[in-house]
């Protein structure tokens, strides 16, 4: 069983570096990867007729708390009737 050497450059362990590195990179590929998931499904849904751009809304307010949606939606009626668009 070889013991991995512990390379020390200016007081910081590299391999303990380089390692969370290698992490970082593994979980950003897997973000990467996700994300191309996420457009497929959005393009599966707009070719069965429903608008990404709208989903995409949704999701963002399902995400927020319900005095937090309802804050946004009260300023965006307000935001729309003061520039006369409603």
């Amino acid at each position: 069983m070889s013991e991995e050497t512990t390379t020390q450059v200016g007081g910081i362990d590299s391999n303990q570096l380089n390692s969370y590195f290698d992490r970082i990179e593994r979980i950003e590929e897997e973000i990467k990867e996700m994300r191309a998931d996420v457009r497929e499904i959005y393009a599966e849904a707009k070719g069965n007729g429903f608008d990404p751009k709208v989903m995409r809304q949704v999701m963002r307010l399902r995400k927020m708390s319900e005095a937090d949606r309802a804050e946004t939606e009260f300023l965006l009626d307000a935001y729309k009737a003061a520039l006369g668009m409603e």
